[in-house]
């Protein structure tokens, strides 16, 4: 390569990394018990609240008609997408690093599988390093770990994988002077292409904004990266900086294209293409606006209370996904969705998968203390400082039992009517095909062609507390898990 490129120093110290994970599990083993004893008990709740009534609460379903992949053809049309792009300025043997992001993908592995076949079909070596920015707390050996919780270790995909929170400097903005970085690993390859699913951004809206673009802005960049253009983007916005630093980098790097993806309301793939690099911004509007319109939502605009029974980092950046609850209170100078509106949200538990990070929380209005004591605050304020959203993990007050949240919920919204009081429960906010919805909107689905009732209201269970009935998604035999 070039000498032009130099290697960026700040955030690679051979220790960084290793000390921000020493202090989130020395942080984890000596708090957990004391940030459970902030959770407030359900006997302070239920005697401050008064008499609450709650609704009963029927099963609801969305119909949605999907067109996904079958499972036996994913590889098929990872290994087309790669082969549409041009290669020509590629020597023969020549090393292509592919970008993997840190989310929940459906069939991530086999996409990655299948991107690197096509790889070795055309007499080339592949190699996966990790494109996330400062997930997997900011160090070499948790982003891989990260990678590997996906499916995608080297067993799997068949490739090495080389994780380094290196960077290189490969350019500047020409207005503002900003640093562009990128991984140094794929810096040196001969080709790059990048995997990602376009889909709405948690942070802000724009032409593009979560997908090929912003992997090569922000997860190309590491943590680095991610730092710098999340602090910039305070002024400038990421709207208006993603499209401006991938044109850069797409001037400046061997970019060849990108496996762009499209999952359905069910979180299936439904769209593997492979967009060259004069495409990226364009074709990613295109993709951009068909995933608004397939991605699961809140069936409803105006929503008293909304209980999920999880968030995590798999799910959404932000936890929740922020286009799915209408709140986005950390971004700053970003407008929130016009819809749905949600009075009180309470959010019970994080998902395993997101190692206590808990970026996104301070989106909920009460969570339990299962959750409180699932988090792992240095872990997670690194991902608020890096991102620049530290208002988005501060902690909602925290209760004992689900009894207790759902109490304080409805004891906060005015005079309520449990007839016309307008609850869901949900798994998450991407599993929501089927939700627990209170006689009122039950009523309201008896009317609209897109919903379905399954269960008629009942009175709510609980078992020492907790919500008796299983997570919505566990009713529906396979068809949202």
């Amino acid at each position: 390569m070039s000498n032009k490129w130099v290697l960026s120093e700040p955030i690679n110290h051979p220790s960084w990394g290793i000390l921000i994970t020493e202090a989130a599990k020395q942080y984890d083993m000596e708090n957990r018990s004391s940030r459970e004893s902030l959770a407030v008990s359900e006997a302070s709740i239920l005697e401050a609240c008064g008499e609450t009534a709650f609704p009963e609460m029927g099963l609801i379903e969305q119909v949605w008609e999907t067109d996904p992949i079958s499972d036996d053809e994913v590889a098929n049309h990872a290994i087309a997408a790669l082969k549409s792009l041009a290669f020509e300025d590629v020597p023969s043997g020549g090393e292509v690093a592919i970008g993997v992001g840190s989310r929940g993908i459906a069939n991530l592995p086999t996409i990655v599988s299948g991107v690197i076949q096509g790889v070795k079909d055309r007499g080339h070596e592949p190699f996966v390093f990790p494109a996330m920015g400062s997930h997997g707390g900011a160090n070499a050996e948790g982003q891989r770990e990260m990678l590997a919780e996906l499916g995608v270790t080297e067993s799997a995909i068949g490739c090495e994988i080389r994780s380094s929170m290196a960077v290189t400097e490969v350019g500047r903005t020409a207005e503002r002077d900003i640093p562009v970085v990128a991984d140094a690993n794929a810096v040196e390859a001969d080709a790059i292409v990048p995997i990602n699913r376009i889909k709405p951004h948690t942070d802000f809206d724009g032409s593009v904004e979560s997908g090929l673009s912003k992997m090569l802005v922000i997860g190309m960049g590491k943590q680095r990266g991610a730092k710098i253009a999340h602090d910039w983007a305070v002024d400038w916005s990421l709207r208006n900086m993603v499209p401006e630093i991938t044109a850069q980098l797409l001037d400046e790097l061997p970019v060849v294209g990108g496996v762009a993806i499209l999952e359905d309301q069910r979180d299936e793939t439904t769209l593997i293409e492979g967009i060259p690099p004069n495409g990226f911004l364009d074709r990613e509007k295109e993709l951009l606006e068909t995933a608004y319109e397939i991605m699961p939502k809140i069936p409803f605009r105006e929503v008293d209370v909304l209980v999920l029974d999880q968030q995590g980092k798999d799910i959404s950046g932000q936890g929740m996904d922020t286009n799915v609850t209408g709140r986005r209170p950390f971004a700053i100078q970003e407008p929130e969705p016009e819809t749905p509106n949600i009075k009180r949200i309470y959010t019970r538990t994080l998902t395993e998968v997101t190692h206590g990070n808990a970026m996104g929380v301070g989106a909920a209005d009460f969570v339990h203390q299962n959750l409180l004591a699932e988090i792992n605050m240095p872990t997670t304020l690194i991902n608020a400082l890096t991102a620049s959203t530290t208002r988005g993990v501060r902690l909602p007050p925290a209760v004992e039992t689900d009894r207790a949240g759902l109490a304080a919920a409805l004891s906060t919204i005015g005079v309520v009517d449990p007839t016309a009081v307008r609850v869901l429960r949900g798994t998450d906010t991407m599993h929501l095909q089927r939700l627990y919805a209170s006689s009122a909107l039950v009523e309201e689905a008896r009317g609209r062609d897109d919903l379905r009732v399954l269960e008629e209201p009942s009175s709510i269970r609980f078992e020492s507390g907790s919500f008796a009935a299983p997570s919505p998604h566990e009713t529906s035999d396979g068809i949202d898990s």
